[in-house]
């Protein structure tokens, strides 16, 4: 094969990680590629409530159709937005090497303690509500630019929560009236592959793709995933399990922030694991 079509979202930071996998096949298989962007359902739906409506698959399921319909050869995605189980056929090909996995809390400049914080996610809402006990939130939808502009020039809010790792690859390090303060993973526990680029394919294609990502990368984020699928959870779901180093950081509406060491035995058996440590903290 010497061309490689990519499924991906048009916003602008779905293009860019796009960009950054096309660069990537191009140097290590030798092949031209192209972007086939796709405006998705969770694109359209702008007004949409992720959190009383669900948002399980409004980002992706317009990029697998276009994988089982032999339109792309692989689709690229926000790991965080894949749902923790896939459709028949498709599968994970890989990851890009993680970026900086932490969130962000958006300040409106000159804001010490937000009264208001605008965010659709009950992970983060949950969280940081133990840092700002007093904040009452509000949901925000939009492109990156759109939000920093809401909290900045806008001030709809006094505050939200962005990925770091977006904000680095749109090459967003400052914005005008917003003040950025990068989280712990003691007081945000970051979502399922956060900082990871996901590179979905058909199943009979993963072996392939497999050998010129990160390793490192699908070694933890594969370890995070089966945790979302032992509790079924998608973006909606108030639960977070983040995999560094030798550490298992997890969240958990019924638990809050908890830590837990882990041996080289935990990532060889993902689903066990899983299951182990969430039956240990009373989760299952």
């Amino acid at each position: 094969m010497t061309k490689l079509v990519l499924a991906t979202r048009k916003s602008p930071l779905a293009l860019a990680q796009s960009e950054m996998v096309a660069a990537h096949l191009r140097a290590t298989l030798g092949v031209e590629t192209e972007l086939l962007k796709i405006v998705t359902t969770g694109d359209k739906q702008t007004e949409r409530s992720l959190e009383k409506k669900g948002g399980k698959g409004l980002f992706t399921s317009d990029l697998e159709a276009a994988l089982l319909r032999g339109e792309a050869e692989v689709a690229v995605h926000s790991t965080k937005d894949l749902p923790g189980d896939m459709p028949p056929g498709l599968a994970v090909g890989g990851y890009m090497p993680r970026a900086d996995t932490r969130d962000v809390l958006v300040l409106h400049a000159g804001v010490k303690t937000p009264q208001t914080l605008a965010t659709a996610s009950p992970r983060r809402r949950l969280q940081i509500a133990k840092l700002f006990p007093s904040a009452t939130f509000t949901e925000i939808r939009g492109n990156v630019d759109t939000r920093l502009k809401k909290i900045g020039e806008l001030h709809v809010a006094d505050g939200s929560v962005l990925a770091a790792a977006g904000l680095a690859r749109l090459g967003i390090a400052s914005w005008p009236g917003v003040e950025f303060v990068p989280l712990s993973f003691d007081q945000m526990v970051p979502a399922v592959g956060q900082g990871a680029i996901g590179i979905q394919c058909r199943e009979a294609d993963a072996a392939k793709y497999a050998a010129v990502f990160d390793a490192p990368t699908a070694r933890n984020v594969t370890l995070e995933r089966a945790f979302q699928t032992a509790l079924g959870g998608g973006c909606h779901t108030a639960f977070a399990a983040h995999v560094t180093g030798d550490t298992l950081y997890l969240f958990h509406e019924n638990t809050g922030v908890r830590r837990q060491a882990l041996t080289p035995a935990d990532f060889v058996a993902p689903a066990a694991t899983a299951a182990r440590v969430l039956k240990q903290f009373g989760l299952l």
